[in-house]
């Protein structure tokens, strides 16, 4: 299943651009599942028909999907405390009733992910259309499971399982209590979960399209949420110019707002494949206003990122990781190793990320961000790096 992913600043259209990507799909011939996060019915008003917590078909091979955090937050803050039961009661604690839950913050994001994971992974559709949050509510969301995952495996690593049998010993050593079993269970359990999201938001066929209206403050919008994808690697399919004015005279009190228009969308074509939408001069509401928006197809096979590790040994003594960053400030810039990790900060975005195997065994020499690319040169380590002959 291919997965589209649609985000742009607030008030951009975004919802409506993804109502409608998903429709063209569905009129091309595609099984398609719009998924939306917004807790209003914001899809509903695009399509023209309400959407809700249990998929639904709003046009002819078009389903709609807008999932119940609060409902899905409530059964599984059930089924923690049946499975901790024993704890619990030890601890003489007061179970929660479903009724009194109500979601915590980070609760909505968790669950959307895992309606996102079991969207993905159904076989019904051919096309997944993500309608996410806004750009400063997704770009956070999209980092969420490989960041979990981290803090997991950091305070909860799976290689101590294998010291169950020594935990009450250990205990009665410490004075302490070690860790049950249900607890690295559960860390289990949420990695798996965590990581079939993951993969998801890193498959080669998983992309996102960007939606901006024309003018300084989109501008401002895109760039920033150009680094922070391509910091997670994920490519951007196509930005969609949304709004766009009707041709007026110069005359018109229009013309300069359409002069700036015509400025942003030159500007975004040197880097990006640009579709201009236009302004009805209402908001679309139905599939005949969504169709007039002409939306494009989506991209069968889009171009993945890729972080390649280029041999320059024989000529300058190093291999060179290449890392696209389009819009990175040099003094924005910051890299630091920390063991086979290096953590990247790119003006409001860091990533922490394992090195490529040849890489763990050489240091570091040094780095240089040239035409939106970062390349990090490393040495091989003599300790570590094979000797030629040997």
């Amino acid at each position: 299943m291919r997965t589209i992913l649609i985000t742009g600043p607030g008030g951009s259209g975004r919802t409506t651009v993804a109502a409608a990507t998903a429709l063209r799909a569905a009129a091309d011939g595609t099984r398609t599942l719009l998924l939306g996060a917004d807790t209003t019915d914001t899809l509903g008003a695009a399509l023209g028909t309400g959407t809700g917590p249990a998929p639904a078909e709003a046009a002819p091979l078009l389903t709609t999907w807008r999932p119940d955090a609060a409902a899905r937050f409530r059964d599984d803050l059930t089924a923690f405390q049946t499975r901790a039961a024993n704890v619990l009661d030890l601890l003489g604690a007061s179970r929660l009733d479903a009724e009194e839950v109500t979601p915590l913050p980070g609760a909505a994001e968790l669950s959307f992910l895992r309606a996102l994971r079991d969207a993905a992974l159904s076989e019904r559709y051919d096309l997944l259309v993500v309608d996410l949050p806004p750009l400063p509510q997704a770009l956070p969301l999209l980092a969420l499971p490989e960041e979990l995952r981290r803090y997991l495996r950091r305070l909860l690593p799976p290689e101590r399982q294998a010291a169950r049998a020594l935990r009450p010993v250990l205990g009665r050593l410490a004075g302490v209590p070690m860790p049950a079993d249900w607890l690295y269970e559960t860390a289990a359990r949420w990695d798996v979960e965590l990581a079939a999201v993951e993969a998801v938001l890193t498959d080669r066929t998983t992309a996102v399209r960007l939606v901006a209206e024309p003018g300084p403050a989109g501008a401002d919008a895109v760039r920033t949420a150009a680094l922070g994808l391509a910091l997670r690697g994920l490519p951007t399919e196509a930005l969609i110019a949304n709004r766009v004015l009707p041709d007026a005279g110069d005359g018109t009190w229009l013309a300069g707002l359409l002069s700036q228009q015509r400025k942003t969308v030159d500007a975004w074509q040197e880097s990006y494949d640009v579709h201009r939408v236009p302004h009805l001069g209402r908001d679309p509401h139905g599939t005949d206003d969504l169709t007039a928006l002409a939306v494009p197809a989506v991209n069968p096979a889009p171009a993945p990122v890729e972080w390649p590790v280029t041999d320059r040994i024989a000529e300058d003594g190093v291999l060179v990781w290449h890392i696209p960053l389009p819009g990175a400030l040099r003094d924005e810039l910051d890299l630091i190793r920390r063991g086979d990790e290096l953590v990247i900060t790119a003006g409001p975005f860091r990533r922490i990320v394992p090195l490529p195997s040849a890489l763990r065994r050489c240091t570091v020499a040094g780095a240089g961000l040239r035409e939106d690319e970062l390349s990090i040169r490393f040495a091989p380590d003599p300790g570590l790096w094979p000797a030629a002959g040997r």
